[in-house]
């Protein structure tokens, strides 16, 4: 499925569009996130429970520790931090955060860093660690911790703490035996673009209310400094690809990093994320070509396989740099997604017990209309939950006209009878 945004004309809307339609702008936390405090060492670290959300904030250069308590040693554990500094704080590009899980020893299971990269633009990034059943290291229950690093270089002289955003989350084991290689590569080449009407879709401003999306183009405006989420549901078996293009605007300049689009998976696992460099000339990103959603990804090596590992809602995430401002004005701007979801959806492989949160790895079926599939194609074609889920609405509602149909032939044919009883005969 490919998402596409673009602007209309030159791509920069009017101020009136502007004043019609205000940009939320902050980041949009998860309801009901839990206050936590990270500490210094891990002696005293607050305990972070899988299913759950966390909210608290890390001050510059800091180093904050959680705990995180294993009772299950067969079960994977992803822990995705979001850092959302204040908007407009001054960043470089190397600028973000390091998050790694430790044992009781402190060997660390794994690391994962998020940088603001070539835009320059302060913008929520998102770093995932995580204890992985069947590796060579970290196994077994027990007590683990988290560490969160700040990476600042000091030089900017921002000093703010950043807000934090956690979310850990549980796999079981799969209840048969699991494949233990990657699968074998596939096609890498690039699909034809979709083309067609943009429908308007605004994105969400957080994980926690990413909008859904289906196959299609798709049209939103952003202002320089916004970041916009997107979720698009994939069963077992389907690919996705996603393209984004920026419309044009008056001005003369150039813009490293200017439109940045991201694909997360549904722990929040980065798979890919690619950057337009932007001159005023209406320009589309890609993200890379991707496999099919399998469970056999997670042994492969390129981060843009291993994350698509299990079925669920990935997150597509656009972000327009506040650098445009100065070269190519304030904006609003157009921005068009294509989306193509491809590829035969199956049976996954099936867990010994419950995820958490529950329907982390369950494709969402929420917003119908958003999923729709766009040029032909239907329920069957796409394969998703929600395609499913139209599915069976459109046979109850089909069910219901036959049966009302039918009624109200059978009263008139009554009515007939009734009538050529009651005529007088010759």
């Amino acid at each position: 499925m490919i998402l596409a945004l673009g602007l209309c004309g030159t791509g920069l809307l009017p101020a009136a569009a502007a004043t019609a339609a205000p940009d939320t702008g902050s980041y949009a936390f998860a309801p009901g996130a839990r206050a936590v405090t990270g500490t210094a060492s891990p002696a005293d670290a607050p305990r972070l429970d899988p299913g759950r959300v966390y909210r608290g904030s890390l001050p510059a250069h800091g180093r904050l520790t959680y705990r995180l308590d294993l009772a299950d040693a067969t079960a994977t554990a992803y822990v995705p931090v979001t850092a959302v500094p204040p908007a407009h704080a001054t960043v470089t590009s190397t600028d973000g955060i390091r998050v790694s899980v430790r044992d009781a020893r402190g060997t660390a299971c794994s690391y994962a860093t998020a940088r603001f990269g070539a835009g320059l633009s302060p913008r929520p990034v998102t770093a995932l660690g995580k204890r992985e059943a069947g590796r060579a290291l970290c196994q077994g229950a027990g007590t683990y911790s988290v560490l969160v690093e700040r990476l600042d270089t000091g030089a900017t002289g921002t000093s703010a703490p950043w807000d934090l955003e956690l979310a850990p989350a549980l796999e079981p084991r799969l209840a048969s035996p699991a494949p233990t290689g990657a699968p074998p590569s596939r096609d890498s080449a690039s699909p034809e673009p979709l083309t067609g009407e943009a429908r308007e879709r605004a994105g969400g401003a957080g994980f926690a209310t990413a909008r859904p999306l289906g196959q299609g183009v798709w049209r939103t405006t952003l202002v320089p400094g916004r970041t916009r989420f997107y979720k698009v549901p994939l069963d077992w078996g389907r690919r996705l690809q996603a393209s984004a293009e920026l419309g044009g605007a008056p001005g003369h300049g150039y813009v490293g990093g200017a439109l940045d689009l991201s694909l997360y998976d549904p722990v929040r696992g980065l798979a890919d994320d690619a950057t337009l460099g932007y001159t005023g000339v209406r320009a589309p990103v890609a993200l890379a070509p991707l496999p099919p959603v399998e469970y056999a990804n997670r042994y492969a090596a390129p981060a843009a396989v291993s994350a698509l590992r299990f079925a669920g809602d990935y997150y597509l995430v656009l972000h327009l740099s506040d650098r445009l401002t100065a070269t190519f004005g304030q904006g609003p701007y157009e921005v068009t997604l294509r989306v193509r979801v491809d590829g035969r959806a199956h049976a996954g492989p099936g867990y010994a017990g419950r995820p958490e949160p529950d329907g982390v790895f369950t494709p969402s079926a929420s917003d119908g209309p958003a999923l729709a599939v766009e040029g032909g194609g239907g329920a069957g074609a796409d394969g998703s939950a929600g395609m499913r889920a139209l599915a069976v609405g459109g046979i109850g509602l089909g069910t219901a006209l036959l049966l009302v149909l039918g009624g109200w032939t059978l009263a008139v044919r009554r009515a007939q009878t009734r009538v050529s009883a009651q005529k007088p005969t010759a």
